[in-house]
C-alpha cells in the first residue's frame, strides 16, 4: 500500500444513571416524545443546572480503569451551535480542562500488542433527536424529541494512533467491553448508547505531519464502521491519486448505499465559542474519593482473561471467548465451583450453549439452562450415565423445555449402557452380520474399525458406551 491510513476515533458513551447529568429527569428509554423533560432539559431562563455525582464516579471509574490521570479540577465549558434538537442553543461540555487525560488500551495486531493512546475523557450533556420519515403523521415536517436531552455522556477521544479498520474495530470492541465490565453503559448501539465518530486521514509512509481529515458519522455497529473506515480510505487514496485534494469535512455514513455523502464542512474549536459555564462551578475530585474508587473496581477483562487460562487450565482463545462478555464469565464461572474440568466446560458452553444463544438472539443471562444444570448434564457424561452424543439431545431438550438434564435422561430411558454381557452380544451380532468388512480390518483396513463401531452404537440405539464397546470390538476381532 502507498498510503499509510491514520485514524482516531471519538466514543460517545451513554452513562448508567437513573436521571439527568443536570436534573432529575428520568434517562429510561422508549418512553413518549418529550415525557421525560423539565424547564431545566428544555432551556427555559432562569433555570440553574445540578450536576449529578453519579456521573463523575463512572466517568472516574472509566478513566482509572484506561489508565488515565484523574484530574483535580476539571471545568465545564458552553459550546454553542443552533440545531433545533438543541433547546439551549449551546451543549453544556467540558473543553480545555477534562476529568481524565492520557491513558490508552490495549489491542492485539499482528500478533502482538499496541497501545493506543486515550488523549482525554471529558463529561457532557447529549441533545435531542430530530424525526424525520414517511411514516410521522405529516410525513411534509420534521419532529423534535427532547427526551435525550440532557442525557449524561462521557466522549473518550483516541490519539490517532489506529492504522487501519480492523485496529479501530478491535479498539472499539476492547473499550466496549471494559465499559460494560465497569457496568459504566449498557453499550446498546441499537439505543445510541454508544456512538462513535471516526476521523480518518492518509500520507505518504515517513511523513510524519498528518493528511487532511474526514470525519465519519452515523455508524451504528462495529461492522459498519469498518466498512465505513475502509470506503472513506478508499475513496480519499482515489482522490490524491487522481491529483484532487481531500477537503475537510463532515460525512455521513450510509449503510443502505454503503457509501459516505458530505454532510458540512468541519468545524474548529473556535467556531463553537467555548466559555466556562457561569451556572456551574469547577467539578473539585479530591484524591481520597478517587482511591475509594479505585478500591471498588472490578476484575477487568485482561486480568480474568488471564486469571481463567491459570486457575481454570483452558487454552488462550477459550478465556478470550468466555470473558468477551462480563455475563458470560460469571455464567462460566457459576459453573466451575461444581465442576474440576475446565477444557470440558469451556467446550460446551462455546460449541452448544454460545450456538443456542445465537440462533435466538439472547444473550446467556437469558438462558434456559442455569449452569448448576449445566453441570448437572457434564456430571451425567463424566460419570458414563449417558455419552457425549446423547448429552446433545438432552442438552437440546434441556433449553427448549427448561427441564432438568436427570429428568430428561430418565423420562426418555437414555441412560448409557454399560454392561458388558449386554454389550457383548450386540457386538457379536455386528461382527456375524458385517463378515466383509472384519475381515477386510483383519486384514490391515484399520478405517473399517470406525465403521464397526458405530454399528455397535446403531443397535444400540445410541445407549451403548463407547469406551466399553471399543474394547470388547478390539479383543474381539484381534482373537
Amino acid at each position: 500500500m502507498n498510503y499509510e491510513v491514520v485514524i482516531g476515533l471519538e466514543v460517545h458513551v451513554q452513562l448508567n444513571t437513573e436521571s439527568k447529568i443536570f436534573c432529575s429527569c428520568s434517562t429510561t428509554f422508549g418512553k413518549s416524545a418529550n415525557e421525560n423533560t423539565c424547564p431545566i432539559c428544555l432551556g427555559f431562563p432562569g433555570v440553574l443546572p445540578v450536576f449529578n455525582k453519579k456521573v463523575a464516579e463512572l466517568a472516574i471509574n472509566l478513566g482509572l480503569a484506561t489508565g488515565c490521570s484523574i484530574e483535580k479540577k476539571s471545568v465545564f465549558e458552553r459550546k454553542n451551535y443552533f440545531y433545533p434538537d438543541l433547546p439551549k442553543g449551546y451543549q453544556i461540555t467540558q473543553y480545555e480542562l477534562p476529568l481524565c487525560l492520557n491513558g490508552f488500551i490495549e489491542i492485539g495486531t499482528n500478533g502482538s500488542t499496541k497501545k493506543i493512546g486515550i488523549t482525554r475523557i471529558h463529561l457532557e450533556e447529549d441533545a435531542g433527536k430530530s424525526i424525520h420519515g414517511e411514516n410521522l403523521d405529516n410525513p411534509d415536517y420534521s419532529y423534535i424529541d427532547l427526551n435525550r436531552t440532557g442525557t449524561p455522556l462521557c466522549e473518550i477521544v483516541s490519539e490517532p494512533d489506529l492504522r487501519s479498520a480492523d485496529e479501530a474495530k478491535e479498539y472499539l470492541s476492547n473499550l466496549k467491553q471494559i465499559i460494560e465490565y465497569l457496568e459504566v453503559s449498557d453499550c446498546n448501539m441499537e439505543e445510541g448508547s454508544l456512538r462513535c465518530d471516526a476521523n480518518i486521514s492518509i500520507r505518504k509512509p515517513g511523513e510524519t505531519k498528518l493528511g487532511t481529515k474526514a470525519e465519519l458519522k452515523n455508524m451504528n455497529s462495529f461492522n459498519n464502521i469498518k466498512k465505513a473506515i475502509d470506503y472513506e480510505v478508499e475513496r480519499q487514496i482515489k482522490l490524491v491519486e487522481s491529483g484532487e485534494k481531500v477537503i475537510q469535512e463532515t460525512r455521513l455514513w450510509d449503510a443502505n448505499e454503503g457509501k459516505s455523502k458530505s454532510m458540512r464542512s468541519k468545524e474548529e474549536a473556535n467556531d463553537y465559542r467555548y466559555f466556562p459555564d457561569p451556572d456551574l462551578p469547577p467539578l473539585i475530585v479530591e484524591d481520597s474519593w478517587v482511591e475509594e474508587l479505585r478500591k471498588e473496581l472490578p476484575e477487568l477483562p485482561a486480568a480474568k482473561k488471564e486469571r481463567f487460562i491459570q486457575q481454570y487450565e483452558i487454552p488462550e482463545y477459550d478465556a478470550g471467548v468466555l470473558t468477551s462478555s462480563k455475563q458470560l464469565s460469571v455464567y462460566f464461572e457459576q459453573m466451575m465451583k461444581n465442576f474440576d474440568d475446565g477444557k470440558i466446560a469451556s467446550n460446551w458452553v462455546m460449541t452448544e450453549l454460545l450456538r443456542a444463544l445465537k440462533e435466538d438472539e439472547r444473550n446467556v443471562s437469558e438462558s434456559p439452562i442455569s449452569p448448576e444444570d449445566f453441570v448437572s448434564l457434564l456430571q451425567l457424561i463424566k460419570s458414563d450415565k449417558i455419552s457425549g452424543k446423547i448429552a446433545k439431545t438432552v442438552f437440546e431438550e434441556a433449553y427448549k423445555t427448561g427441564k432438568k438434564p436427570e429428568k430428561i435422561v430418565e423420562e426418555k430411558g437414555l441412560v448409557q449402557v454399560s454392561d458388558s454381557g449386554e454389550l457383548e452380544a450386540m457386538i457379536d451380532e455386528v461382527i456375524v452380520n458385517n463378515p466383509e468388512e472384519v475381515e477386510g480390518y483383519r486384514n490391515g483396513k484399520q478405517k473399517l474399525f470406525g465403521f464397526l463401531v458405530g454399528q455397535c452404537m446403531k443397535l444400540s440405539r445410541g445407549k451403548g458406551n463407547p469406551k466399553v464397546i471399543n474394547e470388547i470390538l478390539k479383543k474381539k476381532l484381534e482373537n
